[in-house]
This record gives C-alpha cells, sequence and structure tokens, in this order.
C-alpha cells in the first residue's frame, strides 16, 4: 500500500483523505515540521503533502531535508504565497507540483495519484544495465537528480541541453549520455563552437564541396555528416553565431543539410547533445540566441551544480584524483590529512571540479616524496583565501542591538504579512549591499552570492533595483 503525509492543518487534511475515498493509499497527517520529521524517519513515505512551507531559503531548505529522508518522497507542495520565482526554484529543486491555497480537492488528488503512479512505474521498470559514469565521481543529492536525468536521457532520443557553469563536467555527462545510449557504436563527435572561426562555422559544420571557395580546392566531409548514427555535440553553443543558428535550426527539423557550394541535400540521423555556461534565456531576451533554437536544444534540460552545492561529492572525488594522477606519475598512492580534505571543502571552487583536479595535481606535486597530502601543500591563493575567511569569521564587528518596532495596534499586521514584508525588506538591503560590493558586475555578483543569473535577475527586477554593469562570462 502506498503511503502519503499530510503537513497541514487537520480540515485540510482530512478533506484530502476523504476525496481519495477507496484508493489504495494509507494517509498520516501532521501538523507541523517537527512532527513530519519524526514521521517520515519513523516510517518511509511515497508523498508528501507540504502545506506549512516557509518562504525563501527555509522553504527550499525544508524541501530538501524531506526530499533526503529515507522514502526519498515526491513533494507537492501548498503555499499562500504566489511566487512565481519561488515556483520555479522549487521545482527545479525536486518539488513535484507546487499549488497556492486553497487547493481545488480533485487537482489536488490528481496530482497525488500521478506522483503515486510515476513512483509505482520506476519501481517497476526494467532495471537497465549498470551506468557507465564515464568517470562522474560523487553522491551527494545535486548529482544523483542530474544522473538520474541522465540516464533518462540515454534511453530517448530527444535533444538534450546540458546547463552549468565553466569547470562542472558537461562534457563528462554529453560522453556518457552517448555510451549509455543506442547510439553509443556510433560516432561522438565534438564541435566546440567558441573555437570555430566565424567565417567557416558553416563549412565546418555541413561540409563544402570542391570549388566551394577560393581555398576549397578538394571536397570536405562536414562534422554534421560524422555525427551520422551518432552523437553531436555542440560544446558552448551560447557561441555559435546567430547567422548560423537559424541554418542549424532548419538540420534540427528535418535532419537534412546542404553542403557549402552543394545542390543535393543531405541526410544525417545524429542525436544532438549541447552544452552552455551562459544563460540562453538571457540572450534570448538581448537578441543574440533564437527563442525557436532555444526550445529545439532543451527538450530534456539537465542542469549541473558547482561544485560548492555539492560539498558531499569532495571526499570521493579527491581520493579518485589522487589515485589518477599518482598512477599517471608512476607514484605510490597518497594518502591525505584531515584538515586537508576540510580546507577543500570549505573552499569556493569558482572553476568547480575542473579546478579541483587541477588543485589536487598541484598538492602533489608539492608534496614531493612525502606519503600523505597537507593544507601546506595547497596552492598559495587558495590557503590565503581560507585564512582570511578564518579570520573574518573569528573578528566579527559588533552588532547593534536589534531595533524594536512598534506596530499599530489599530492595524496590527497578519503574521504573514509581517514576515514577508521583513524578508522582502532584508532582502532589499543584502541585494543593494551586494550590487555595490561588485560595482555592478553580474557573474562576480552570481559568484559571491551564490544566485544563479536568472533567480538575480528576477530578485533586481523584483524590487526595482539596478544593475549598473554586466560583464558576459
Amino acid at each position: 500500500m502506498a503511503k502519503a503525509l499530510c503537513i497541514d492543518d487537520t480540515v485540510l487534511c482530512r478533506s484530502l483523505e476523504t476525496a481519495m475515498g477507496h484508493s489504495d493509499v494509507e494517509m498520516r497527517i501532521v501538523q507541523s515540521l517537527a512532527a513530519a520529521r519524526e514521521a517520515l524517519y519513523d516510517e518511509p513515505q511515497d508523498v508528501v503533502i507540504l502545506g506549512c512551507i516557509p518562504p525563501g531559503p527555509a522553504g527550499l531548505e525544508c524541501l530538501n531535508e524531506i526530499r533526503r529522508t529515507p522514502g526519498r518522497p515526491e513533494v507537492l507542495l501548498l503555499t499562500d504565497h504566489g511566487d512565481p520565482e519561488f515556483a520555479e526554484i522549487a521545482i527545479r529543486s525536486g518539488a513535484w507540483s507546487y499549488m497556492i491555497k486553497p487547493p481545488v480537492t480533485g487537482d489536488l488528488v490528481k496530482a497525488v495519484l500521478r506522483a503515486l503512479d510515476h513512483r509505482e512505474e520506476r519501481r517497476t521498470r526494467r532495471k537497465p544495465v549498470a551506468l557507465k559514469r564515464n568517470g562522474i565521481f560523487g553522491d551527494s543529492e545535486a548529482l544523483r537528480r542530474c544522473l538520474d536525468q541522465l540516464a533518462q536521457a540515454a534511453v530517448s532520443d530527444s535533444s538534450v541541453l546540458i546547463s552549468g557553469e565553466t569547470g562542472t563536467g558537461k562534457e563528462l555527462f554529453a560522453t556518457a549520455i552517448h555510451e549509455n545510449s543506442p547510439r553509443s557504436s556510433g560516432a561522438f563527435v565534438v564541435v566546440d563552437c567558441a573555437a570555430m572561426p566565424e567565417a567557416l562555422v558553416e563549412s565546418m559544420l555541413f561540409g563544402h564541396e570542391k570549388g566551394a571557395y577560393t581555398s576549397a580546392d578538394s571536397r570536405a566531409e562536414g562534422l554534421v555528416t560524422q555525427a551520422h548514427k551518432g552523437t553531436l555535440f555542440l560544446d558552448e553553443v551560447g557561441e555559435l553565431p546567430l547567422a548560423i543558428q537559424k541554418s542549424f535550426l532548419r538540420v534540427l527539423e528535418g535532419h537534412t543539410y546542404r553542403p557549402v557550394g552543394g545542390a543535393i541535400e543531405r541526410i544525417s540521423d545524429f542525436r544532438l547533445v549541447s552544452a552552455t555556461n551562459r544563460d540562453l534565456e538571457a540572450m534570448v531576451l538581448n537578441g543574440t540566441f533564437r527563442k525557436d533554437l532555444l526550445f529545439r536544444l532543451r527538450a530534456i534540460n539537465i542542469e549541473l551544480p558547482p561544485l560548492r552545492n555539492s560539498v558531499d561529492d569532495i571526499n570521493e572525488l579527491t581520493c579518485n584524483f589522487i589515485g589518477r594522477v599518482c598512477d599517471r606519475m608512476g607514484i605510490s598512492r597518497k594518502g591525505f590529512s584531515t584538515d586537508f580534505l576540510e580546507a577543500l571543502e570549505k573552499y569556493e571552487w569558482p572553476g568547480n571540479v575542473r579546478e579541483l583536479i587541477n588543485t589536487i595535481e598541484y598538492a602533489i606535486a608539492a608534496a614531493g616524496d612525502a606519503p600523505a597530502l597537507f593544507p601546506r601543500h595547497l596552492p598559495t591563493h587558495i590557503r590565503a583565501r581560507l585564512a582570511r575567511h578564518s579570520v573574518m569569521e573569528q573578528v566579527r564587528p559588533e552588532e547593534p542591538a536589534p531595533h524594536k518596532q512598534s506596530l499599530d495596534p489599530e492595524n496590527f499586521p497578519d503574521i504573514r504579512e509581517f514576515r514577508d514584508k521583513a524578508m522582502a525588506d532584508l532582502e532589499v538591503m543584502y541585494l543593494g549591499d551586494l550590487m555595490e560590493l561588485t560595482q555592478g558586475d553580474i557573474p562576480r555578483a552570481c559568484e559571491v552570492s551564490g544566485l544563479s543569473r536568472a533567480r538575480l535577475y528576477a530578485l533586481l527586477k523584483k524590487y526595482g533595483l539596478s544593475k549598473e554593469r554586466e560583464q558576459v562570462s
């Protein structure tokens, strides 16, 4: 029997329980998050209806905590706060659905039953051969979500867009999608869109006939042709020239193309996987990327987490990288001290996994004949950054006593209204300080705050704050 936990006031939960009728679902009702935690660890649940979620970051942490409990349940959010930005972030964070209170009972019942059907389908689905991870290490919740999406993408032939900061492993994921797909026996053709000269992009992609232009002294096969029956990987697709985007959209729609200087349409049966570290939606808004092409590219969208958001993976990554580097250098494998690992976990890793690999290589070289790695073996800029953070944590300016705000007894606010206004005031203050600190540099502001570019834009727009200067990353 499927199990569902409803966390809300008794009236709503009893109404849902009654509406579920004779469905084969055992409903459990609690009225607080504290009671929910006890219930979730006492007995794993399939679905959680969360009706008392706090707004903002605390709400997301609550969502993530529930999804990490033993049953790893699907979570349906019911909220008084009709915040579209929070709804988007919640769904991206793994929520099954987002509904405004009071919900239509029939719609809520349908959402619960669909979530249960989804779980049952996943349980009974034939288990595939073990996923080839292609050097992807880690077991954090964020990475597991991406691996689940990778497995789903592998059995599909839809276009996949892999997004994430530089160094998060986008090409590793693209390769893993190909190697786990029915096309694994075909070619995996990599196209570095950032490295192609604009004048030669069309020729490199589609090929050319002899005499098509001055230096074309022979016929050449394009990368699209080479990917026939395999996978075409467009790395840094955001760098694809606007003039070529329309031509490539046509190729995606019909899988036919014409070489430069050619008169005959050719066919290529390829599967497309793309990757980018840029905000393609923002590029669409400023006219540097086609909206229709973006829709075609991201039939499936996998967003890779930055390393600072998957700290739980650092231990496994470190062990694997040390082994690989030592084997390559032909030396005995080195150990590492507890404080070495702690230092790695405290650092922000702006260069993500790629920077971690380079750091491990540096530390091993710096250690020389020493059998173990210690913080002193880390690059100077990392040790300096960690020292700065350590001092800042220890020497904090005295905070002034909080100002007691007097409330009008004649118009005493509702608790939610009061809390929302206080949260808004704090966010405005934070964003103002953030933009002043970074001098309006959007990529730097994202790095400092941990916000995605889309979320930062949304908050600035929400509070009517200006962004003084933006740099393209």
